[in-house]
């Protein structure tokens, strides 16, 4: 474990939510909203505060897809490639935003973390298609010019912040 990880965050979500196994999710929610993923450091910590084995934690981590074990970007873009999406033409808005942001489906965050982009299966708005969303924002019928727009959008909201 780190000496510079802030345990007082970790404490602080626990105490708010109860030091109880029952509120693994809740607690393993907050943290990730709080760091945009799931610290390996943060395991040990909420184990010996909730009395519950690091295994057991990290099994509910792992097990629900929402939670991350890896850092997401301040945007975190998913583009939805369920059936009504992908006969849209939803694949060459994905390949707009990996050749603008240079990444890949082997390298989903930007290097400064600003954007992480990932595909769905559905993201339950087929009469919008094709739709990605951006921090749960639906964004419909796009288009690779569209998308990076948005992109551009999205880079000068962040300068203004």
């Amino acid at each position: 474990m780190q000496d510079s990880f802030d345990y007082a965050v970790i404490d602080q979500i626990i105490d708010q939510h109860g030091a109880k196994p029952s509120a693994i999710i809740a607690i393993l929610q907050a943290v990730q909203e709080h760091y945009r993923y799931l610290p390996r450091e943060a395991f040990e910590h909420m184990s010996q505060r909730l009395s519950v084995s690091c295994a057991s934690i990290y099994s509910v981590a792992t097990f629900y897809e929402n939670f991350s074990l890896e850092p997401k970007g301040k945007y975190v873009i998913k583009v939805c490639d369920g059936t009504a999406c992908h006969v849209r033409r939803s694949i060459p808005i994905l390949e707009r935003l990996y050749a603008d942001l240079k990444l890949s489906d082997k390298k989903a965050t930007t290097d400064d973390n600003l954007f992480t982009v990932e595909t769905v299966s559905c993201l339950g708005a087929c009469g919008l298609a094709p739709v990605l969303t951006v921090n749960d924002k639906v964004y419909p019928a796009m288009t690779p010019d569209k998308a990076s727009a948005l992109l551009a959008t999205l880079r000068e909201e962040a300068q203004n912040a």
